[in-house]
């Protein structure tokens, strides 16, 4: 899934038409992420520049992001630095997998400058570099200190240096002649031995370059005939007529599940039947339909891991915590023992005496009266060591009765936090990630920092529409839950949950009417999708009327007890259309 240099190539003719555009705005979604937008006569456009490892590309884009309150320090810097300047060039050297974007901005002193935005996309080298008009380094997205790497340093007030670069061919300049004889002093298969020979070429073009000079048939390049020189050559031309043309086919393949696997500017041929072909009509289009919905969930992702790490903390915190409670509680098991021990010094004190050690007593609880050893402490007199052993024994029931209480507590906060948990790997947006801070803000598991502004706005329930036109509403977390459950949903309404799993509250809403099966299978089905069983199959989800759904004094946010109810088995679905 590499965006290699070739492709590169075909992004950068798709921004040209930018040049002359003036910066209207800069922001930093994510820390390794940057969004240009561009304003020129003819209307606006985004840049969107990402040098996260596994989805480093740049291209212009319409998805629509949220960004952080306060700006991180690089993105301010490009706003004072950059703010309102002018796009001069868009630069490629080659096919290397780096875009200079030229601007013409104005300094503090009011004097005209030319600054460099280097794009570096090279997977986890991936860098974002501001370099000013001497070629020295201003600042970058990712520092590159002595101690990451001693061939190639990227620190402010550092001259700019390109990446480090092979001898490679570049096949939109090179000659059959070259191609051939370069290939055939390779020893390896043939994709191999492509990937090695040229510059700007990534693993799914080399692949496909091979499989139409084999037809199919893997071949070595010491070994190719002429008719798979030939073929080998024609493909490369193909590819580059296409690049200079501006006929570029854009393609990219997925799984029947729809998980997106490759791209190219070219049909792909190589996974024949397997997978599943689409194609788009631009360069920028396809990385920006690609990368969405990763670059989404993994923005938020990013966001949310504070509370993924304070839940998992709290969580294996209370699990010891409940593992020690057990194992003092299984000792107040020999509770009983103790009780029985007292009795029997107490039935014997005028057989004891100060400084015993041991009693031999007759265990008269037994039928058949055997003689049982009790130690004694010497330094106590006989009714001393019986009221220590009832004291004992009393300590016990005491310790058994809040252990019991203690280790019911802690499952019913391993519970919540699960059902916590199950929210917050389903959350979509900011929004559901601020509401669930403030909620564990008010159960104390995190102190909330004092924000400028208005706290965000809760969002209002999911809403669905069933086949019959009924409407149904889910919780998109604890504290909505009950809300949804205990205030707004009618006492006629249908409430539904997954069995034992941590889930969503659904509510459908009956009007006093008796709703259909079918409609009750699609609330359910609801409930399993908005749960932590969404990929599971054939999931318990109980139903109930909303008036037999009550919350216990005390009881945690969405944690609610209920009765009558009844049980469907559904598979999960979350779009009833």
């Amino acid at each position: 899934m590499a965006l290699d240099g070739a492709y590169l190539h075909a992004v950068r003719q798709e921004l040209l038409p930018l040049i002359d555009s003036r910066i209207e705005k800069i922001h930093q979604p994510a820390r390794e992420e940057l969004i240009l937008a561009l304003r020129s006569r003819t209307g606006g456009a985004k840049i969107l520049i990402s040098c996260a490892a596994d989805r480093a590309r740049v291209h212009l884009t319409q998805v629509t992001v949220e960004n952080p309150k306060t700006p991180p320090m690089f993105c301010m810097l490009l706003r004072k630095r950059l703010g309102n300047g002018k796009l001069l060039d868009i630069r490629q050297d080659g096919l290397e997998r780096v875009l200079y974007f030229d601007f013409s901005c104005v300094n503090e002193l009011g004097d005209v400058v030319q600054l460099t935005l280097a794009c570096e996309i090279m997977g986890r080298y991936s860098n974002l570099i501001l370099i000013d008009e001497k070629g020295i380094v201003i600042d970058s997205m990712k520092r590159v200190d002595a101690t990451m790497s001693s061939k190639r340093l990227v620190l402010p007030g550092v001259t700019y240096k390109m990446p480090p670069r092979d001898d490679r061919l570049n096949f939109l300049t090179a000659s059959d002649e070259e191609i051939c004889t370069v290939v055939a002093s390779k020893n390896a298969e043939l994709s191999k031995a492509l990937l090695q020979t040229f510059e700007g070429v990534s693993p799914v073009l080399v692949r496909e370059w091979a499989y139409y000079a084999g037809q199919g048939a893997a071949c070595r390049a010491e070994a190719l005939t002429d008719d798979q020189r030939d073929r080998l050559c024609y493909t490369i031309h193909r590819s580059k007529e296409m690049l200079e043309q501006g006929t570029e086919v854009y393609t990219m393949v997925s799984t029947r599940e729809g998980q997106l696997k490759d791209f190219s500017f070219l049909p792909l041929h190589q996974y024949g039947t397997l997978m599943v072909t689409k194609t788009m009509p631009s360069a920028c289009e396809l990385l920006d339909e690609f990368f969405a919905s990763r670059d989404h969930a993994a923005r938020l992702k990013q966001r949310a891991n504070d509370l993924f790490h304070l839940l998992l903390h709290a969580t294996e915190r209370i699990q010891r915590r409940i593992v020690s409670q057990s194992e003092e509680l299984d000792a107040c098991e020999e509770k009983d023992a103790l009780r029985h021990k007292a009795d029997l010094i107490s039935a014997n004190l005028y057989r004891l005496h100060k400084g015993d050690t041991t009693a031999e007593l007759e265990d008269f609880y037994d039928p058949e009266c055997p003689t049982v050893t009790i130690e004694l402490d010497a330094r106590l007199t006989p009714p001393q060591n019986a009221q220590k052993y009832y004291q004992a024994y009393k300590k016990a029931c005491t310790a058994e009765k809040i252990l019991t209480e203690q280790i019911a507590k802690g499952r019913e906060e391993l519970a919540y936090l699960d059902s916590v948990l199950d929210v917050l790997s389903r959350a979509e947006t900011e929004n559901d990630l601020e509401q669930l801070r403030t909620e564990l803000a008010e159960q104390g598991y995190l102190r909330l920092l004092r924000r400028k502004g208005k706290p965000p706005k809760s969002l209002p329930p999911m809403e669905f529409t069933a086949s019959d036109g009924t409407r149904i509403l889910v919780g998109r977390n604890n504290r909505q839950n009950d809300q949804l459950t205990l205030k707004t949903a009618n006492k006629n309404d249908i409430w539904l949950h997954t069995q034992n799993i941590p889930g969503s509250h659904v509510i459908l809403e009956t009007g006093g009417k008796e709703p259909s099966q079918q409609v009750l299978e699609e609330a359910a089905q609801l409930a399993a999708y908005h749960s932590k069983a969404r990929d599971s199959a054939q999931v318990p989800v109980d139903y109930c009327p909303v008036r037999f759904v009550k919350k216990p004094a005390g009881a945690k946010p969405g944690m609610v007890i209920f009765s009558n109810q009844h049980t469907l088995y559904v598979t999960p679905k979350g779009d009833l259309l």
